[in-house]
């Protein structure tokens, strides 16, 4: 806490509302107190009691009465923030810490948590993340999402540095993500690309609720309005007789939704997604539809398995890699696989 201290109005400051003037002169203060030092006479200018709208003019004497200091400003709004988070949310939170340094913080986002706040969602990854701020005045920040029930490494940065140059790198393509999933049947052949373009077919309700990526033909995408080319590399690492695969994915281009509706698109939508997949059993297409049923969990099996990327600070490559999430570890399981099985790079052969 500062104490006491008189403060002339300098030269090129006059003209302007007091509270204006205050803000300018200490930043950390906000606008709620200083209305309430004015209320309670603290503040005071040429001695005499003033409002927060009241216009000051160069020379006069403004009473500045003692104002808490900037660090405990912020460690008050930290305090804040974290109390808003219950401690099931907080241990949750840290139990998913998977990578930290001074600039970067990575996660296993489990299935089912937003990234962020949306349509009836209040609870997400950007509000929970104050649990991570640890010893700085801010809580880190996203610099890229994962669909809801998508899981594996999520990124946040700790420093307005890192936040930039992440999502420069992501900007580029000077990152690489692959992605596990389990898909209905065998995708032919075991190793390929998937170029389909994506145009964004609306959804129902205010906010577009329910709204879906329909596949275009790569002919198509220049003709089709609001149509933007999508580029999906697969690897098929392991089978199950013809019902189901093991497949790596590394999406070279970054579209909503764009791993589902490009498997979908080929016959082979991705195990528990009802949007894409269909809610029935069966499907139309070649393998079998988005449940398979038994023992097999109908959420929807998508893992960010992996992410690389050049280090901010450090100048050296990093790869934060994910543990796959209880119901995919029980399908592995049932299904004989681990994942040790697969390659570091599975795409190796394509570069």
């Amino acid at each position: 806490m500062s104490r006491v201290q008189t403060v002339t109005v300098a030269d090129g400051e006059g003209d302007q509302r007091l509270d204006r003037w205050f803000k300018r002169k200490f930043p950390h203060v906000g606008q709620g107190q200083i209305e309430k030092m004015c209320r309670k006479g603290e503040i005071r200018v040429d001695g005499g009691r003033v409002k927060a709208n009241t216009r000051v003019e160069e020379g006069q004497s403004i009473r500045v009465p003692p104002l808490p200091l900037p660090h405990e400003v912020a460690q008050r709004e930290k305090t804040r923030d974290v109390s808003k988070v219950s401690k099931a949310d907080a241990k949750m939170m840290l139990d998913s810490v998977i990578y930290k340094d001074d600039e970067i913080i990575a996660i296993n986002k489990p299935a089912g948590l937003p990234t962020q706040g949306g349509s009836k969602q209040t609870r997400h990854v950007d509000g929970l993340s104050v649990a991570l701020q640890f010893d700085y005045d801010e809580k880190p920040r996203l610099v890229h999402r994962l669909d809801k029930d998508t899981s594996g490494v999520l990124l946040l940065a700790r420093t307005r540095a890192a936040a930039k140059a992440l999502t420069e790198a992501m900007r580029h393509k000077q990152t690489r993500k692959i992605y596990w999933a389990v898909v209905a049947g065998v995708p032919t052949p075991y190793l390929g690309e998937i170029k389909y373009g994506l145009v964004k077919a609306g959804g129902h309700g205010a906010r577009g609720e329910g709204e879906k990526m329909i596949a275009v033909h790569p002919r198509e995408v220049d003709s089709t309005p609001g149509a933007k080319r999508a580029i999906t590399q697969y690897a098929t690492l392991y089978r199950v007789a013809g019902r189901a695969s093991w497949v790596a994915m590394e999406p070279i281009t970054g579209r909503t939704h764009q791993l589902r509706a490009h498997m979908a698109e080929i016959g082979h939508p991705i195990i528990g997604d009802g949007k894409y997949g269909g809610a029935g059993q069966e499907n139309l297409g070649d393998g079998w539809g988005a449940k398979l049923g038994g023992m097999i969990s109908n959420k929807l099996h998508l893992h960010a398995r992996s992410m690389t990327f050049m280090h901010p600070t450090k100048g050296k490559v990093v790869t934060v890699t994910a543990d796959l999430p209880e119901h995919m570890a029980h399908t592995w399981e049932t299904f004989g696989w681990s994942e040790d099985l697969a390659a570091d790079d599975p795409f190796e052969s394509l570069r």
